[in-house]
């Protein structure tokens, strides 16, 4: 039996399945490939999973209902860890529709799967913008969400509720994640840490939101992939849906994230000050207790080593 891992050639999903291979997992990958940032990243980071013994490599939007029951029925699926989404606040301006074919249709998709398959344990993703506004830090699992800022963070919370629903009708086992801004080697072009480094290096003006007023809980792509599966490793109850905050515990300035890359890549931003866009949030910060409670969920890793990791890796990737 193989574990299917949504998301496949994106940056989380790629970590996930790199560390289940290495273990001597069986894997089935899944990815669309789609255009949101440069595929030739999403193809770097597929071609080591397919070079790797165990892996099962499916191209297959998940939003497609028909493409996607093909896709899966020759597999012999155990369990699930959906990390596939449109990702991407800003971008949900420009593409709503984009959000509600992956975001929504796609996680229904996946869920009628494991309800005629009998999956053991279905894990997926969901965000800490489901938060939206809220003042209060740090965020908890049991704080309101029902006041969205941008239609990213509906259709996470969306799929949260299908989640809910599914496990109360169908007896499926669930778990979601609300990711804090992960980052790290493979990472994504779209967030901070990839545009500031490539801007340090290229000479290039850096977006400084809110005069650098914001902060974000960075969590290190190490000590997420470690996280999702420990929880997908537990056996919960049949029926059973569960929502956990993933994140570091310590938000940390914008200011401070730009100052430490301009250290580690010996280079002098170009800071180019903005006002809050619309969607954003002042601060991000998880409240990780019930995850340690439950899967002894603790981060180890600080902002300037993750960072470190990060810059070392782009400077080989980019042959700088």
């Amino acid at each position: 039996m193989a574990i299917l891992v949504t998301g496949a050639a994106g940056f989380i999903g790629h970590r996930v399945a790199m560390d289940l291979l290495a273990r001597g997992e069986r894997v089935v990958g899944l990815d669309n490939f789609n255009t949101y940032y440069d595929p030739a990243l999403k193809e770097a980071r597929f071609a080591r999973l397919t070079a790797q013994k165990n892996f099962t490599p499916l191209r297959c939007d998940i939003s497609d209902q028909a493409a996607l029951k093909a896709a899966l029925a020759p597999q012999k699926i155990n369990s699930i860890i959906h990390l596939a989404a449109q990702a991407g606040v800003r971008y949900s301006l420009e593409n709503p529709q984009a959000y509600v074919a992956a975001n929504v249709a796609g996680h229904l998709n996946l869920l009628e799967h494991a309800r005629h398959h009998g999956v053991r344990h279905f894990v997926y993703a969901s965000s800490s913008s489901v938060y939206g506004g809220n003042t209060k830090v740090p965020f908890a699992e049991d704080d309101r969400v029902d006041h969205p800022v941008s239609l990213y963070a509906a259709t996470k919370r969306a799929g949260e509720l299908i989640s809910a629903s599914y496990s109360h009708l169908y007896g499926i086992a669930q778990t979601g994640l609300r990711f804090f801004t992960v980052y790290g080697p493979w990472g994504r072009p779209d967030m901070a840490v990839w545009l500031f480094t490539e801007a340090l290096f290229a000479g290039k003006p850096i977006r400084v939101f809110n005069n650098g007023d914001m902060w974000r809980d960075f969590t290190f792509i190490d000590d997420i992939a470690g996280g999702v599966i420990r929880v997908h490793d537990a056996t919960p109850e049949k029926g059973s849906h569960r929502i956990y905050n993933i994140g570091n515990n310590r938000p940390e300035r914008l200011d401070h994230l730009i100052a430490t890359l301009e250290h580690l890549t010996n280079h002098t931003a170009i800071r180019q000050m903005e006002p809050i866009q619309p969607g954003d949030v002042y601060k991000t910060y998880a409240d990780i207790s019930a995850l340690e409670r439950d899967f002894g969920f603790r981060p180890v890793t600080p902002l300037d080593k993750g960072l470190k990791a990060f810059v070392d890796w782009y400077r080989n990737y980019k042959g700088l």
